[in-house]
């Protein structure tokens, strides 16, 4: 059965750091283009950053470049979010997404002092 499980949320303070994990089951995510989303309250779901199949290049939204950084272990068919100097505006539910279509049920980050 295919599977998405986000985790690694929770509350944080301005400037501080979360990963988040994306762990699948039921295919091989290295086939896949894996994406982060997140939806803010009262906001449209956006685009976080991806991680495309195979060669694993990436493409980041404008406003988490050079904070946020994802990556996969294939081993553990798990992608990851790191998150760095997170803002307010960071605050969200963070889900992850196989060629977009398939979802997690998100997890909930909160940047808050």
């Amino acid at each position: 059965q295919l599977q998405l499980v986000e985790s690694g949320g929770g509350l944080v303070q301005p400037g501080g750091s979360l990963r988040l994990s994306c762990a699948a089951s039921g295919f091989s995510l290295d086939y896949y283009t894996i994406g982060w989303f997140r939806q803010a309250p009262g906001k449209e779901r956006e685009g976080v950053v991806c991680i495309n199949s195979g060669d694993g290049t990436t493409n980041y939204a404008d406003s988490v470049k050079g904070r946020f950084t994802i990556s996969r272990d294939n081993a553990k068919n798990t992608v990851y979010l790191q998150m760095n100097s997170l803002k307010p505006e960071d605050t969200a539910v963070y889900y992850c997404s196989r060629d977009g279509v398939e979802w997690g049920q998100g997890t909930q980050v909160t940047v808050s002092s």
